[in-house]
């Protein structure tokens, strides 16, 4: 079986895992081929698509011509939580689970549309859609997801320790102000199951529900968690504060979520990320956290 495997996907791969993404990248077209065979699925023509550690091949199966995706990952157990998320929300919200082999690192997926997503849309109508990107589906996190209680309480001790590591970049109050927010959160932490890895690019348009998230990493907490990263991967299309609050209010109104505490978790998760992109040498999101906490942190 020959695969057209984007040269984006292979560099990246080699470049994170080396010899071992390497031998996993050439290994794709075997197996691709017998993931075809157990799911008597035929590959279609279109390119592969790809993330940043997993790739994508439009497909239908032969019985009926219905198309799927088949999506292959490495390494192979970052499907089991997704796959266990996906079975817990049943397409609610999200793109639907056909089948998976989590041993081999590969999910079949309905198909959706690729080619739109919520990142194609005007900043404020995306965020303002009604319920969506997020809407919290009344969804029990299964047995042993990972818990905003714990989330929280992981980014609120180290706060000050990597803000001194880094000779203090942040002003201080910010500091003390997000430690403290985590320190709340963390005190009476939701129990719903949350997306936490939504942005723009990662809700595309659907058939049976007009967009649909994909790519979960699901957690237990808040589901106001996931409105940072809404946030901050657009905030440069938000001109002046007054907007970034207006984005804020919008997701939080869209989704029907709590505005203190979307406000709280994106603070808290801004600041987070302010010191990680600072320690791996980010020059452009660190400059958006900065907006961000500037604006909501009064």
């Amino acid at each position: 079986m020959e695969i057209d495997i984007p040269d984006t996907f292979v560099e990246e791969r080699t470049r994170v895992a080396g010899t071992q993404g390497h031998q996993w990248i050439a290994g794709i077209p075997a197996l691709v081929e017998r993931l075809c065979e157990r799911w008597d699925l035929r590959l279609d023509s279109e390119p592969p698509r790809h993330g940043a550690n997993s790739l994508v091949l439009a497909a239908r199966r032969r019985v009926d011509g219905a198309p799927c995706v088949l999506k292959v990952c490495q390494p192979p157990e970052t499907t089991v939580t997704e796959a266990i998320g996906l079975r817990a929300w049943a397409g609610r919200g999200v793109v639907r689970l056909l089948d998976a082999r989590t041993d081999d690192g590969a999910l079949l997926l309905e198909r959706l549309d690729a080619g739109r997503s919520l990142s194609d849309l005007e900043l404020l109508p995306a965020a303002d859609l009604p319920g969506a990107p997020t809407r919290p589906h009344p969804t029990p996190p299964p047995p042993g997801t990972r818990g905003h209680a714990y989330t929280a309480t992981d980014l609120a001790h180290p706060l000050g320790p990597r803000q001194r590591a880094l000779g203090g970049p942040l002003p201080g109050p910010w500091v003390d102000l997000a430690a403290r927010m985590a320190r709340d959160l963390a005190s009476d932490a939701g129990e719903s199951l949350v997306h936490a890895d939504l942005h723009y690019g990662n809700v595309l348009a659907g058939t049976r529900e007009p967009w649909l998230a994909i790519d979960p990493r699901p957690v237990a907490g808040d589901p106001e968690y996931s409105v940072p990263e809404l946030m901050w991967t657009r905030i440069d299309e938000a001109a002046e504060p007054a907007d970034v609050r207006d984005l804020l209010t919008a997701l939080a109104d869209a989704g029907g979520l709590d505005r203190d505490r979307a406000r709280a978790w994106t603070v808290v998760r801004a600041v987070d990320y302010w010191l990680w992109g600072l320690d791996v040498g980010l020059t452009e999101d660190p400059v958006r956290c900065r907006r961000l906490v500037d604006t909501l942190a009064g």
